[in-house]
């Protein structure tokens, strides 16, 4: 089977830069796993006593992810990282020692699996800052935490927003400035102590170092920055975190030399096809591969090739076509064979999804 190889060496010592870095700056920060899905092998391969004890909490948007990070290690400071659904508010107290929120009638629910659970539940509120992803409106911040205050096993330690994931609004300095002066207000109308204001992502990293964070920005939810050493506001290495934790391989199971322009009525009925042949030399023929991967797996889209050489030809459910040029080195002898990997850099989303599929191998070093 196609192979997902994941560096766990190079994960564990980001998290651990990270760790250092934010400390530095006076910043709590929550590991965001949501990308490998609860993978116990992962969770217990990377998430070690000696990474992990300057992490304020690991979270997840899935609670089977949670569950399973409680079941490798029952102490583990967890966070619900998306308003939860009402109905799941019992596992969501079960699992999970904070959640972020946005809905009152989700906080009553949570708050009525608390009292059964005899526990107190932390929230972060979110507040809506232009993203249109989750949160509150501005307008109706002070009612929305008067009637939370009230509540008995509810605790609200913070005040959040989502910058960049949606439709990519930045989180400038004001947009930040907003949620640190918000806090302010909650903390003087209510004579209440906010420990979070819970306004950084992997996005705002950059503006760290340029000292474009209000100090009162304190807890960052880091994912993409852990594990592929980006910042996505820039799409760039960040500092000096390890951009090459992951590729992905596959299995050539076919190569022949086949016609440029498919042979035929060509309708839609086939899923992947992606090529417009108009223009193609309909004589013309290239050597081809095919690969034991498809869109089941993970989209092409989201995959790079390591060697430049070769070019994307079409995809169906579990096998991906290639263009592997003449297939020659310069002595003459064959490129690629039957049996031979082609190696690939994934992006987030592929490896997301790769971690997700069953029929692709999982190799942690």
């Amino acid at each position: 089977m196609a192979e997902l190889i994941i560096q766990t060496e190079k994960i564990k010592n980001n998290i651990k830069y990270l760790s250092a870095f934010f400390k530095e700056h006076n910043i709590h920060w929550s590991l965001v796993t949501k990308v490998f899905s609860g993978d116990k092998e992962f969770l217990k391969n990377v998430l070690t006593p000696e990474v992990i004890e300057n992490i304020d909490s690991v979270g997840d948007s899935r609670l089977t992810s949670l569950k399973n990070l409680r079941e490798v290690n029952p102490d583990m400071r967890t966070i619900y990282i998306k308003p939860p659904a009402k109905v799941y508010a019992d596992e969501v107290i079960k699992y999970a020692d904070i959640s972020l929120n946005s809905s009152f009638t989700t906080i009553i629910a949570l708050n009525e699996a608390a009292k059964k659970a005899d526990k107190i539940h932390q929230i972060i509120i979110m507040v809506e800052l232009g993203e249109l992803r989750e949160g509150i409106n501005r307008s109706e911040l002070v009612s929305f935490y008067e009637k939370v205050f009230q509540l008995s096993n509810i605790e609200i330690i913070g005040i959040g927003s989502n910058l960049g994931c949606m439709y990519g609004v930045e989180p400038t300095y004001d947009k930040l400035l907003q949620l640190s002066l918000y806090k302010e207000l909650i903390s003087a109308k209510f004579n209440k102590t906010l420990k979070y204001v819970s306004g950084g992502t992997s996005i705002t990293l950059p503006l760290i170092e340029k000292k474009s964070v209000p100090k009162d920005v304190n807890h960052f939810r880091i994912g993409e920055a852990v594990f592929f050493g980006i910042s996505p506001l820039y799409q760039k290495q960040f500092k000096d975190l390890s951009i090459d934790n992951f590729e992905f391989t596959a299995n050539i199971i076919e190569i022949e030399e086949k016609m440029l322009v498919p042979e035929g009525v060509i309708s839609d009925a086939s899923i992947g096809h992606s090529a417009d042949f108009d223009g193609h030399d309909v004589t013309g023929t290239s050597i081809k591969a095919i690969l034991d991967f498809g869109l089941l797996d993970v989209d092409q889209k989201d995959i790079e090739f390591v060697d430049s050489g070769l070019e994307f030809v079409g995809i169906t459910s579990d096998m991906l076509v290639i263009d592997i040029g003449s297939n020659e080195n310069s002595d003459g002898t064959p490129k690629y064979k039957i049996g031979d990997k082609i190696r690939f850099t994934p992006n987030y989303m592929a490896v997301a999804r790769l971690l997700n599929s069953k029929f692709i191998d999982k190799k942690y070093l």
